[in-house]
C-alpha cells in the first residue's frame, strides 16, 4: 500500500473534540450517563421542536459515541455516520429502514452468513424478497437490478474473497434508480472508500479491524445527511441497537492506530498466503492480493483470506487441532491470528447456511492472520499441515 492511499487526514483520528473537551485531554472523555438535563423549560422546547440538537437520552445521542461516529464518516469521506451495538444491528436497521413489503433486494453471493440468514429469514417473513447474484458477473447484475429498491454488496466477499468493481456496480445501481449498501468490514476506509466510488450507504463491523482489539462488539453506518437522517429516525429509536460510550471509546482508541495495523496484516497475510500456494498440500488460495492488480478502488489488503486443501490430501480437524498460534475461533480483525474451517461452518445447526447455498467447499480453511510475525504464522501453519497429512 502507498501512503497516499490513506486519504482521509490521519490527524483526526488523534484529535479530541473542544466541544466535550473542557480539560484539552489528548484523549476525548467517556460521557458515560443515560440521560441529560436541561437548563430550563425553554431549552427542552427547543429541542423537542428540532430547533436545537443536544443530547437528551444515550440511547439516540450520546458526545463520545457521536466521535467515533464522525470519524469513521470522515474517514470514508462521508456527510454522517451512526454507529450500533453491533455490526448486525447496523446491517439490519440499515437494511429495515428502506425497505417494505412488497419490495426486492439484490445481494451478491458469499456475504456474511448472518446478513444472509436477516436476508432469509426476517425479511421473506415481512414480505421482501431478495435476489442473489455473482458480483464479477455484470451483465447478471444488470439483468437483476430493474424493479429493485435495495443492492447490498460485499467485495471483496466473506470466505471465497471475490473481488467486484464496486465503482460500475453503484453507478449501474444509479441508473436504475436502485440504493446502495456495502459491508467495507474487510478493507476498512484504509484500503478502499465505497463513498468515492458512488455507493450510498458503507457499513463496519466495528467488532473488526476499527476496533482492532477484539475487546468491543460494535457497529457503523455512514453516508448521506439525509440516508442516515432516515435511520436515525425510522429504525434507531425503536430498535435500540445503540452503541455504549465506553465501548465507542475503545473504537476511538482503536482507529488511532488503523493505518498502520492495516499495513502489517497486509504484509503478514501476503507473506503467508504466497507460501500456501506454493504448497503441494493446497489447491488454491483464495486473496484478492495475489492476482496481477486489485480492482479499481480497492488499494490494498487485509488479513482475512481462505485456501482450499487439494482432495485427501491433510486431516482438516488434525490440521485445526495442530496450531499453535492460529487459534480456532469466529470474527476477525484483532491483533490475534484465527482459524476456521469450512467443514464445521457447513454442519453449522443454524440456518439457513450459506457455506453450503453458495457451494463453499468443504475443504477450504478461513485465516485471519494477525500480528504475532510472517514467520512465526508460516512456521506454524506448515508444522500443522505436515503432522495432518493423509497422502
Amino acid at each position: 500500500m502507498n501512503d497516499s492511499t490513506a486519504a482521509f487526514d490521519l490527524a483526526s483520528l488523534v484529535a479530541a473534540h473542544d466541544d466535550v473537551n473542557a480539560y484539552e485531554a489528548v484523549v476525548p472523555p467517556i460521557v458515560q450517563t443515560s440521560l441529560f438535563t436541561f437548563s430550563s423549560y425553554a431549552e427542552m422546547e427547543q429541542t423537542y421542536k428540532g430547533l436545537k440538537v443536544r443530547p437528551t437520552y444515550s440511547r439516540g445521542l450520546n458526545p463520545t459515541v457521536r466521535i467515533f461516529e464522525e470519524k469513521v464518516a470522515a474517514m470514508e469521506g462521508a456527510e454522517d455516520g451512526l454507529a450500533f451495538g453491533s455490526g448486525m444491528a447496523a446491517i439490519s436497521s440499515t437494511v429495515i429502514t428502506f425497505v417494505k413489503p412488497g419490495d426486492r433486494v439484490v445481494c451478491v453471493r458469499h456475504v456474511y452468513p448472518d446478513a444472509y440468514r436477516l436476508f432469509e429469514t426476517l425479511l421473506s417473513r415481512y414480505g421482501v424478497s431478495v435476489t442473489y447474484v455473482d458480483g464479477r458477473d455484470e451483465a447478471a447484475v444488470e439483468a437483476a437490478l430493474p424493479g429493485a429498491t435495495l443492492f447490498y454488496m460485499e467485495s471483496p466477499t466473506s470466505w471465497t474473497m471475490e473481488t467486484h468493481d464496486v465503482q460500475s456496480l453503484a453507478a449501474m445501481a444509479k441508473r436504475h434508480g436502485v440504493i446502495t449498501a456495502i459491508d467495507n468490514s474487510w478493507a476498512s476506509p484504509v484500503f478502499q472508500q465505497p463513498i468515492k466510488l458512488g455507493v450510498d450507504l458503507v457499513l463496519h463491523s466495528a467488532s473488526k479491524y476499527l476496533g482492532g482489539h477484539s475487546d468491543v462488539v460494535a457497529g457503523v453506518v455512514v453516508g448521506s445527511k439525509e440516508m442516515i437522517g432516515r435511520i436515525r429516525s425510522g429504525t434507531l429509536p425503536y430498535l435500540g441497537g445503540k452503541l455504549s460510550p465506553f465501548d465507542a471509546w475503545l473504537l476511538i482508541r482503536g482507529l488511532r492506530t488503523l493505518p498502520i495495523r492495516m499495513k502489517a496484516h497486509e504484509a503478514a497475510a501476503l507473506h503467508v498466503a504466497r507460501r500456501l500456494l506454493d504448497h503441494d498440500a493446497v489447491a488454491s488460495v483464495e486473496h484478492p492480493g495475489l492476482g496481477n492488480q486489485l480492482p479499481a478502488g480497492l488499494s490494498g489488503t487485509s488479513g482475512l483470506f481462505s485456501f482450499t486443501f487439494r482432495e485427501g490430501a491433510v486431516d482438516i480437524a488434525k490440521f485445526t487441532d495442530a496450531l499453535s498460534l492460529f487459534k480456532i475461533g469466529v470474527s476477525w480483525g484483532g491483533h490475534e491470528s484465527l482459524v476456521v474451517p469450512a467443514q464445521v461452518v457447513r454442519v453449522q445447526a443454524a440456518g439457513p447456511n450459506s457455506a453450503i447455498d453458495f457451494g463453499v467447499s468443504a475443504n477450504m480453511v478461513r485465516l485471519h492472520v494477525g500480528l504475532e510475525g510472517a514467520d512465526a504464522l508460516w512456521n506454524d501453519l506448515a508444522a500443522a499441515i505436515d503432522s495432518a497429512r493423509l497422502a
